[in-house]
C-alpha cells in the first residue's frame, strides 16, 4: 500500500505544494500516482480537516486527520492505521516529483520478517518520508505522540528499523539503470527549489503505435520527453479517446492523461482495430 501525507501547511513554500502545477498535472496527482504504479493494495492520501485536494484517481482513498499542528507523526500515525488489509506501506511526502517506481519497490523489496520500518539514507540524510512501515506499528506511533514526541525519527528509534545506504539502494540494477543519482528523495521546500525542479529535462520514455496508429517502420519504438501519458500521447499524435488506448509497460492498460511517467517506461498506443 501507499500513504501520501497532505497535511503540510506549505508556509515556506508560500502556496499549497499539493496543488503545484507539474507539467499539466498537480503534484499531487504526480506522487500519488506514482505509488499507485508500484504498490499493491491501493493508495491512501492523509489531509488536514478540510484541506481541499485536487481531483485523484479513483482508486485513491482520501483520510482525514482531525488533529491538527501534530506535525508528519500524526499523519503517519493515520495513515497507518487506516491501511487496512496491508502488512507494510510506503509512505512519502506529497513533494517528490522524481520518485521513480523502482525506488518505492527497492524499499519495500528490504523488509524481512524481523523488520518494522526500512528507511533510505540519501545524499546525506535519513528519508524517513520516503520510507516503508509496517501498518502494525500505528499504535506505536500513537503513543509516543501522546508521550508528546513529534519527529518521525523517534519512531524509528523505538523499532525495528533497517537503514538502506545509497550503496544499498543502488545495488538493486533496476533501480540504478532508472534514478542513479536517487534523485527519488528530493523534495521541493520553497519557491526556488520548486523552479528549479521544473526546468529538470522530462524523463525519456520509449512510444510505439499499433494499428492504424502506425506510421511506417515503428516496431523498434521512438524516444520522446514526457512526463504524463497525455504528454507521450501529444508527442505520439493520438488522441486518448474511446478508439484508443495505452498499455504501459506491457501491463497496465489506460487511457488517463494523468498516469505519471518516468525514465525507462514504455508506452505502446493501440487502435481498436489492433485485435487487442
Amino acid at each position: 500500500m501507499g500513504i501520501v501525507l497532505v497535511g503540510g501547511r506549505s508556509s515556506r513554500m508560500g502556496a499549497p505544494k499539493a496543488s503545484l502545477d507539474w507539467h499539466g498535472v498537480t503534484l499531487l496527482q504526480r506522487t500519488v500516482g506514482i505509488l499507485a504504479r508500484a504498490v499493491d493494495g491501493g493508495v491512501l492520501a492523509v489531509r488536514a480537516p478540510g484541506q481541499p485536494l485536487p481531483d485523484l484517481l479513483d482508486d485513491v482513498t482520501v483520510v482525514d486527520d482531525d488533529e491538527e499542528g501534530l506535525g508528519p507523526m500524526q499523519g503517519l500515525a493515520v495513515g497507518l492505521a487506516a491501511a487496512d488489509g496491508a502488512e507494510v506501506a510506503f509512505v512519502c511526502s506529497t513533494d517528490l516529483p522524481f520518485l521513480h517506481p523502482a525506488f518505492v519497490r527497492r524499499v519495500l523489496a528490504a523488509f524481512t520478517v524481523d523488520t518494522d520500518a526500512v528507511v533510505p539514507h540519501a545524499h546525506g540524510h535519513r528519508q524517513p518520508l520516503a520510507a516503508g512501515y509496517r501498518t502494525a506499528l500505528a499504535p506505536t506511533v500513537t503513543g509516543l505522540l501522546a508521550a508528546g514526541a513529534r519527529k518521525p525519527a523517534m519512531v524509528l528509534e523505538a523499532c525495528r528499523t533497517r537503514w538502506l545506504e545509497e550503496d544499498d539502494l543502488l545495488a538493486d540494477p533496476a533501480l540504478a539503470a532508472v534514478d542513479p543519482h536517487l534523485d527519488s528523495v528530493r523534495n521541493i521546500n520553497v519557491p526556488e527549489e520548486y523552479e528549479a525542479a521544473l526546468a529538470v529535462p522530462l524523463p525519456t520514455v520509449t512510444i510505439e503505435r499499433f494499428g492504424t496508429l502506425a506510421r511506417g517502420d515503428e516496431h523498434r519504438g521512438i524516444e520522446v520527453a514526457a512526463a504524463t501519458l497525455g504528454a507521450a500521447a501529444d508527442a505520439a499524435g493520438v488522441v486518448l479517446d474511446q478508439h484508443v488506448v495505452a498499455a504501459l509497460n506491457g501491463e497496465r492498460i489506460t487511457r488517463d492523461p494523468t498516469v505519471p511517467l518516468v525514465a525507462g517506461d514504455r508506452v505502446a498506443f493501440i487502435s481498436a482495430d489492433a485485435g487487442g
